[in-house]
């Protein structure tokens, strides 16, 4: 069975025989425009809770009354490299203006920035100023930067004699520490991610199912197109579908899973994860033309160990049910060549499949037919 979203149909082979149907262009561009006014019964077929690319199809509510503080941290590491770098920037020179402000207001009240006080005029009078060598707003913008980077002071320092002064210096070092520290850990964290690793490791465009020995299996492949190892694999899949209740996610099951009909595989080449259709499967009493029609999503997770670092690193993609092809297995990827002297692995057809015999029935009525045989 091959569901194409352009042909609506179920193809049976006979004798490996592949039937190919083609549509031509005008028939696409009629199609095209019949889609656009299909009623919203049918689009709701093309919704997933899963993208291919990984990503949730999940917007939450602006108007929750318990989202009151947004999450500054996760929106600074989430954010792509420049404007994370800008929120930085931003942040130093806010809390830089800031300070200069209450500087300002602090030496203004003890009448530091008079003319008659100011340091050139000090030289004939007793007066003492909260902070030596201040002219104006840019010697005050640069103590304000010498406090919180703790750069040094020079010839321009503070005096005993405004306790003002004291405490908005204890302050601005207090906020530049956990500032810094603020910066650094995002920093961190975003060198550490494992997100751009997970881009690296693939799934297959389509399940499969096929008969392997005498059961029904649903199988599908995921790869890792960089040399650096994942240790310590496991994957998982759920299964999520609608059961009469229009758009309602009332039914969400776990899949027993197997990697290469193995508990522990090295992931050295791409695995091929395979789920047994057996009595303890949701898929057991499903038929080809059930899978068809049915509002099914199956959710695939994987998860590792990058080898080189040591940090945890997940996957995800789905399959809806267009994207199950019955009656298909997998082609070779893996294959030695003699001149590099080495295993290759063409990425380029990890995706391709080919038609093969296989019954069309229930993996439920198929199990009878070999009890009765």
């Amino acid at each position: 069975m091959r569901y194409d979203e352009n042909v609506n149909l179920v193809t049976k082979i006979d004798d490996g025989d592949i039937e190919k149907s083609t549509v031509n262009s005008s028939n696409k561009r009629t199609h095209l425009h019949k889609c656009c006014q299909r009623n919203s019964t049918h689009r709701k077929v093309l919704k997933r809770v899963i993208f291919k690319s990984g990503h949730v199809n999940l917007e939450k509510s602006k108007k929750s009354k318990y989202h009151v503080i947004p999450d500054v941290v996760t929106a600074f590491i989430d954010a792509r490299w420049r404007w994370t770098l800008v929120y930085c920037i931003l942040t130093y020179v806010f809390i830089w203006l800031f300070f200069t402000m209450v500087w300002w207001v602090i030496l203004y009240s003890h009448g530091d920035l008079t003319e008659n006080h100011m340091p050139h005029a000090n030289m004939s009078t007793e007066w003492k100023p909260c902070v030596s060598e201040i002219f104006g707003f840019t010697s005050i913008f640069l103590f304000s930067i010498e406090i919180h980077t703790t750069i040094g002071y020079g010839s321009r320092t503070i005096t005993l004699e405004c306790p003002s002064a004291w405490l908005a210096m204890c302050l601005e070092s207090i906020i530049g520490t956990i500032t810094q520290s603020f910066i650094v850990g995002i920093v961190f964290a975003k060198l550490t991610r494992p997100k751009s690793r997970a881009k690296t490791l693939i799934f297959s465009k389509h399940a499969i199912i096929n008969q392997r020995d005498c059961d029904l299996c649903l199988i599908f492949r995921v790869g890792n197109t960089r040399k650096s190892r994942i240790i310590d694999i496991r994957v998982h899949a759920y299964l999520i579908r609608c059961v009469n209740s229009g758009d309602l996610l009332n039914e969400q099951l776990k899949l027993s899973l197997s990697v290469n009909s193995a508990e522990n595989v090295p992931f050295i080449f791409p695995i091929s994860v395979v789920h047994v259709i057996d009595e303890n499967s949701p898929f057991f009493t499903l038929s080809a033309n059930d899978i068809l029609k049915s509002k099914l999503e199956v959710v695939v997770v994987f998860e590792g160990v990058i080898e080189s670092t040591g940090q945890p690193v997940q996957a995800k993609s789905s399959y809806i049910a267009r994207e199950i092809l019955w009656g298909h297995r997998f082609v070779q990827v893996v294959d030695y060549h003699r001149e590099r002297q080495g295993y290759v692995v063409n990425y380029s057809k990890f995706d391709e499949t080919i038609r093969i015999n296989s019954p069309l029935c229930s993996a439920q009525v198929l199990r009878l037919f070999y009890n009765n045989f």
